[in-house]
């Protein structure tokens, strides 16, 4: 401070960055602690209710107090626990996406099965993905467990962070439309409805999924529809950037085989190309709202739109907009008041209709404007026990014959992402970068040097090189900071 006034100092995007995440951690430390507070008190006024309606003596309600403790304390005791992938043994891949896969995994000390979501920490950094995870995680402690797959660890390591879910052993819907051509309209009011649910759930918390898509809608043992992958592995990234398509505009359609096919093919070639797409970087529009797209901005009028997309796909065998691109995919989603077509020869019911239409139009008009009510009161749903429907019959029956059994997943192959990466002589360049940062406070002053060592084989000729850079970085005369970087 000279003459009154107080000099300020940039503050640089690397310290910009800490201290978000610093606020970010602490925000979410203390909004866990009132969170836990809150339930701990529901399930114990929960606890008082059942000993209140059943009448127990006094003695009775003591000892169950007692044992209720005894769990509230072991669960605590659960959560300060600090798992690591040691604690778990892979048992197969059930999953495949663009920046990491899914495990079956068995936890030793317990035995208990769950879904491990590895994610590869390198293909994560960028900040809207980083923004993804953080959003995923949220909504899987959050949300309620009867809609959405539960969370119960997270943790992880230099490579990877991983997710450990419940598994759900009747696969996803992706598989279950695969295997067949059709639904009937029973079977599609059945999934619809509780999809409807679902999505509402999130809704309510306050969260927009927009990626709603049969590969996210997994299925239970018993064959009820939970929801997954809020915003991780093929969801939203290029698919859902209007950047990625820009260009498309000055390019005329190549469509026209696809648009000659009759329903049949148009659905095999669907389905014969659907696999690829759901395990690719890009994705598929497919799914997408339109205003998603737009820079106008969207609401969770969006993930009704997707609803109603594979509604459509239930019913017909294949998307209303699947083309041979996701280009020429996105072009019909964005004029879908030409390309909303229904095919003659696979007849459906005018309510089913209607209803997808109401789905797939507008989002200013779009059914689920005015609340979720006015979509479970469409004559489609007529029948439909709303309050009771996860304690119903499946309209597809589930056949699981062990806790461990993936015959409702595709086969995989294995893959190295488990293993530890290759950190060739490490040891030898932080003794490298410690001779650096004495070399340079001898010089005195500076900028920011970036050390890059690429050690894919380690030869001498390489370490020669880097020696010689070694020389010249202590000639330079402009130097306070360095950054060291291992590629690898």
């Amino acid at each position: 401070m000279t003459g009154g006034t107080t000099t300020s100092f940039p503050m640089s995007n690397h310290t910009r960055e800490r201290v978000t995440v610093a606020k970010l951690t602490l925000e979410n430390f203390y909004s866990n602690l009132i969170m836990q507070h809150e339930e701990r008190e529901m399930r114990q006024k929960q606890l008082e209710k059942v000993m209140d309606d059943e009448g127990l003596p006094d003695e009775e309600k003591r000892m169950r107090r007692t044992q209720h403790a005894r769990k509230e304390t072991e669960f605590l005791r659960l959560k300060r626990t600090r798992l690591g992938l040691d604690d778990f043994e892979s048992l197969k891949v059930i999953g495949r996406g663009a920046f990491g896969e899914v495990r079956l995994v068995q936890k030793k000390d317990t035995g208990h099965i769950y879904a491990m979501k590895i994610l590869r920490k390198a293909d994560m950094l960028e900040k809207e993905q980083i923004a993804h995870i953080r959003a995923e995680r949220d909504i899987l402690v959050e949300a309620d467990g009867a809609w959405v797959v539960k969370m119960f660890y997270s943790f992880q390591d230099k490579r990877n962070l991983y997710l450990i879910m419940e598994f759900l052993p009747g696969g996803d819907m992706m598989t279950l439309l695969m295997k067949k051509d059709t639904l009937s309209e029973e079977e599609t009011q059945f999934y619809i409805a509780e999809t409807v649910l679902a999505i509402d759930s999130i809704h309510q918390m306050g969260f927009i999924h927009r990626d709603i898509k049969p590969d996210n809608l997994l299925l239970d043992s018993r064959g009820h529809v939970k929801l997954s992958d809020f915003g991780l592995c093929t969801g939203l990234k290029k698919a859902h950037r209007t950047e990625f398509y820009r260009n498309l505009t000055h390019n005329p359609p190549r469509d026209f085989t696809f648009q000659n096919m009759n329903s049949k093919r148009k659905a095999e070639t669907w389905k014969k190309n659907r696999r690829q797409l759901a395990y690719s970087t890009v994705g598929t529009p497919d799914y997408i709202a339109p205003e998603v797209f737009m820079q106008t901005g969207y609401n969770k009028l969006c993930d009704w739109w997707s609803l109603g997309v594979i509604m459509y796909e239930m019913l017909i065998g294949y998307p209303p907009f699947c083309s041979e691109t996701p280009q020429e995919t996105y072009r019909k989603v964005m004029n879908w008041k030409e390309t909303l077509i229904f095919p003659p020869e696979v007849p459906i019911s005018e309510k089913s209709k209607d209803l997808i239409q109401r789905f797939c139009c507008e989002a200013d008009s779009r059914t689920g404007a005015s609340g979720v009510e006015e979509i479970k009161s469409h004559a489609f749903f007529e029948g439909v026990d709303w309050e009771h429907t996860r304690e119903r019959p499946a309209a597809i029956p589930i056949e699981i014959r062990s806790i461990d059994d993936t015959s409702n997943f595709d086969e995989f192959p294995e893959s190295d992402i488990l293993q530890p990466g290759k950190m060739y002589c490490e040891d030898q360049l932080n003794l490298y970068f410690l001779l650096i940062c004495f070399y340079l406070s001898l010089v005195g002053r500076a900028s920011s040097i970036v050390l890059l060592s690429f050690l894919n084989d380690g030869t001498h000729i390489k370490l020669a090189y880097m020696h010689l850079f070694l020389y010249w970085i202590i000639l330079v005369e402009e130097c306070t900071h360095v950054q060291y970087c291992i590629l690898y």
